[in-house]
């Protein structure tokens, strides 16, 4: 199903702070209401997060008094800051918006005409990405063998696209082309993606998962209980795969286990022209470290670092999966020399 719809100028998407307990959908009418809700994560994971900033300039469109294509333009650029401002890691924020810029700047017309491409623009940024993801779970199923355990990281879900999923893609394919797979599903700390969305997920589609905590990886891996790991991804850069905070940990695990480490993306993931070193990895609020949802579980006035994500070397990782090919290990030397 759509995670995210446009509606005469409203956008319908889950609020994610609230599942699994609650199914509530947000109505985002302004961009501030975007923004906040990319900032919240009550819209998160990178191809989702691609969308939402399309559908927030089209939002900005579909308001604007502008009585020019140039004030339109300038509209739709501040709105653009205003949503690359939340968060810093997730490329697709970054391509979504500048894909509207880019094709609402290069079409002539009139005023009505520009703000119908803007929309259009954004709608298409959500079809073309549901389309991929069905892709990527049909290419990354041929790598999941009947009888897989699959071990998961955070939230590639769903619910982290516009439909389907990326590594949860890959996951759905072979589970409907007959293979008997299950899957391990990490809690994933501090906000517990792995155990309020993708065991949501998984468990809604029949598809049986268990949900161990964070530092179990490494016993579970030792004790033989996993064949595959299969993950998504925040930024695909030259050297590196960013992604939810501890994905790294479980890459050098699997490599230790001799255990296979699998990514799940789109090409709009990837950023080839920047290296791990270039990118700022994002920073929340010590609350998410400190707290469990409302219940307080640490002192008062205790320091707290809280990166969001990290960075996984590509010399752990065994294959990436995108909607028109695997690339390999043979192949990640083209990241360093050409646009992919």
């Amino acid at each position: 199903m759509r995670m995210i719809k446009w509606q005469n100028g409203t956008v319908l998407t889950p609020d994610q702070t609230k599942l699994p307990l609650q199914e509530v959908t947000l109505e985002i009418k302004t961009v501030e209401q975007m923004a906040e809700a990319i900032k919240t994560l009550r819209i998160r994971g990178a191809p989702l997060l691609g969308a939402a900033a399309g559908f927030g300039l089209a939002i900005a469109a579909y308001n604007s008094q502008a009585t020019t294509p140039p004030q339109l333009i300038a509209e739709l650029e501040a709105a653009g800051i205003v949503i690359k401002h939340q968060r810093p890691t997730a490329v697709n924020l970054f391509w979504g918006v500048d894909r509207v810029l880019n094709k609402v700047k290069s079409t002539q017309g009139t005023l009505e005409e520009l703000k119908a491409a803007t929309i259009l623009e954004a709608q298409l940024i959500a079809d073309e990405d549901a389309a991929q993801n069905h892709a990527i779970g049909k290419n990354g199923s041929v790598l999941i063998d009947d009888g897989d355990t699959i071990l998961t990281h955070c939230n590639a879900g769903e619910l982290a696209t516009v439909e389907y999923g990326t590594a949860l893609g890959v996951i759905r394919a072979a589970w409907e082309q007959g293979k008997k797979i299950k899957v391990i599903a990490d809690e994933t700390r501090p906000l517990l993606q792995g155990a309020r969305l993708t065991v949501y997920e998984l468990k809604r589609d029949g598809i049986p998962v268990t949900l161990i905590t964070d530092n179990m990886a490494a016993y579970i891996m030792k004790k033989g209980l996993v064949n595959k790991v299969i993950v998504g991804a925040d930024r695909i850069v030259q050297d590196a795969v960013f992604n939810k905070i501890g994905t790294y940990g479980v890459a050098v695990l699997a490599h230790e286990h001799n255990i296979p480490f699998y990514v799940a993306a789109p090409k709009s993931t990837f950023d080839l022209t920047s290296k791990a070193d270039d990118i700022t990895i994002e920073e929340r609020n010590s609350d998410e470290v400190t707290h469990v949802g409302c219940q307080q579980t640490a002192p008062n006035n205790i320091a707290v670092y809280n990166p969001a994500f990290d960075a996984t070397p590509l010399k752990y990782v065994s294959a990436i999966i995108c909607e028109t090919q695997i690339y390999y290990p043979q192949d990640y030397q083209t990241f360093k020399t050409k646009q992919q």
